[in-house]
């Protein structure tokens, strides 16, 4: 006698319904910065195009900043938080290796006791995350997901590193994603090359710092090596995502790209040959680079200054340590 298992459907489309938003309490300007690293405040403009990134307070974790997003994601959809049954969090900076941040947050918020898990994706976690809950709440896993990026980067930088330290700042971005009667997550192009893992990612391991053999593991990049890989390889990704979700580059309402560089952002409009009516996300400007954390936040900023980009199609990327990857199309809220 054989028996057959029981399988659970969900919807045929989700959608992001909402996002939130948290930024490190403090504006730090590139003078602040260049003392350790004997640079200037031009030179941090003209290689990053970045004025002034944020930074928390020394009480201010990565916890903390994911409960504040979230929070106000959930309050945005107008969704109980009883009802979020899902909970993803992208992130490389827990202060903890475990718990998960997910966990915590999901019971800060009301969500518990939803399902709780984090991501280490890196600048591209928010992005796989998305692709997650899409598949889950489709599969019938979940009903209501909250996928979060989240860091306080300024916990592992080297102040006198030239090579990422003055990139980096601490913020976090939270999407609320619920079923849809039309599609509005196309499925992801995405992938991972581990024979470049050296190119962009801590300089030591945690066993190394106990064992007096290195000093606090933090952030290094080989600069040249993570800019030519993202601009010439992420293009060709970037455009594999319109592929596959069946447009042109020509109805991208907004292309909101990992805020990694702003030159990699101005270089990827260029290739990706994107109208002048596409509203291009440079939320490095003031925010700096916040890895799991960029993408989310930028699409917050984004919608606030222009509201009318809601209901549009956005072209979202993610890149970063591994070297990891993933881009899709969604529906803005």
């Amino acid at each position: 006698m054989s028996i057959t298992l029981k399988q659970t459907a969900g919807p045929a489309y989700t959608r992001i319904m909402a996002y939130g938003a948290a930024r490190g309490e403090n504006a730090v300007p590139n003078d602040d910065l260049i003392g350790p690293i004997d640079s200037s405040d031009e030179w941090i403009r003209q290689r990053t195009g970045i004025v002034t990134r944020t930074r928390a307070v020394k009480d201010t974790d990565a916890i903390d900043l994911a409960t504040i997003a979230a929070a106000e994601a959930i309050e945005e959809a107008g969704v109980a938080a009883s009802d979020v049954d899902l909970v993803i969090v992208a992130t490389i900076s827990n202060p903890k290796q475990s718990p998960s941040v997910s966990a915590i947050v999901a019971d800060r918020v009301g969500a518990n006791p939803a399902a709780a898990y984090d991501v280490n994706a890196a600048c591209a976690g928010y992005a796989y995350a998305i692709a997650q809950a899409d598949a889950l709440i489709k599969g019938g896993a979940a009903h209501y997901a909250l996928v979060i990026g989240t860091e306080k980067l300024s916990d592992i930088v080297d102040p006198a590193d030239r090579s990422i330290s003055f990139l980096l700042g601490d913020g976090a971005g939270a999407a609320l994603i619920g079923p849809s009667d039309a599609p509005g997550i196309a499925p992801a192009v995405w992938g991972s090359d581990g024979s470049k893992a050296d190119a962009v990612g801590m300089n030591a391991t945690l066993t190394q710092f106990r064992d007096g053999e290195a000093v606090w593991p933090t952030l290094r990049q080989e600069g040249q090596t993570v800019f030519r890989w993202a601009v010439w390889e992420m293009a060709k990704v970037a455009r594999q995502a319109l592929d596959v979700a069946g447009v042109e580059a020509s109805d991208i309402a907004a292309f909101i790209p990992h805020q990694a560089n702003m030159r990699i952002i101005d270089e990827f409009a260029k290739q990706l040959k994107l109208p002048e009516s596409t509203v291009i996300a440079r939320d490095i400007q003031t925010t700096g680079n916040t890895s799991a954390a960029s993408i989310p936040l930028a699409s917050h900023r984004l919608m606030a200054e222009h509201p009318e980009l809601s209901g549009g199609l956005a072209l979202q990327i993610g890149f970063g340590a591994g070297l990891v990857f993933a881009a899709q199309v969604v529906v803005l809220p």
